[in-house]
């Protein structure tokens, strides 16, 4: 028989809002000694994560500046669910406000846990096909992004040289591509 590894929430108790996640403090009993823990929860929306190909096959990729990293990367579209969006509707959203690319063409490639540690969240991953340059970006003010087609191969210099490491990203990807050959 298989052991009951659930722990008992005892309370729970509401945190800051912050611009990005509400803090939730729970506090749990472990279920092997019965020692309460209190837990640190980001209550974060949910996020989109877009491989977008064009019709001559080229990967769409996006340019920014990640405040938490303080850097430059490289990845696919991605973005937040909005409360009650559709995760399809806000890949839709997504893809054109970042790139001023749109399709019709979308498959739903399933969802992960980005970090269930302390997050309550899930990241959409979406392949959107035969994407075309159809209206202007309209980034928020938060965003300064540029994007640009990458072949297969360009993908896999991005990911071997170190300038494509956004583990959602990378994961996204290899749902279509083999990334790693």
């Amino acid at each position: 028989m298989e052991k009951d590894l659930r722990w008992k929430l005892i309370r729970s108790e509401k945190g800051e809002n912050l611009f990005i996640a509400k803090v939730r403090f729970d506090t749990w009993e472990n279920p092997r000694n019965g020692v309460e823990l209190k837990a640190t929860v980001l209550e974060t929306p949910d996020w989109v994560n877009i491989v977008a190909l064009t019709p001559e096959g080229k990967i769409l990729i996006v340019k920014q500046f990640r405040l938490g990293i303080a850097a430059l990367t490289t990845e696919p579209p991605a973005g937040v669910v909005e409360a009650g969006e559709d995760p399809q509707d806000a890949a839709i959203r997504e893809l054109a406000e970042e790139t001023g690319y749109t399709t019709n063409d979308w498959t739903y490639l399933g969802w992960v846990e980005p970090n269930p540690a302390y997050q309550d969240n899930h990241c959409h991953q979406f392949l959107a096909k035969g994407v075309v340059r159809s209206q202007d970006v309209d980034q928020d003010d938060g965003e300064d992004v540029e994007f640009c087609e990458m072949t297969l191969d360009e993908v896999k210099e991005e990911i071997k040289s170190g300038r494509m490491r956004n583990s959602l990203s990378l994961l996204t990807l290899s749902r279509v591509f083999d990334i790693w050959q």
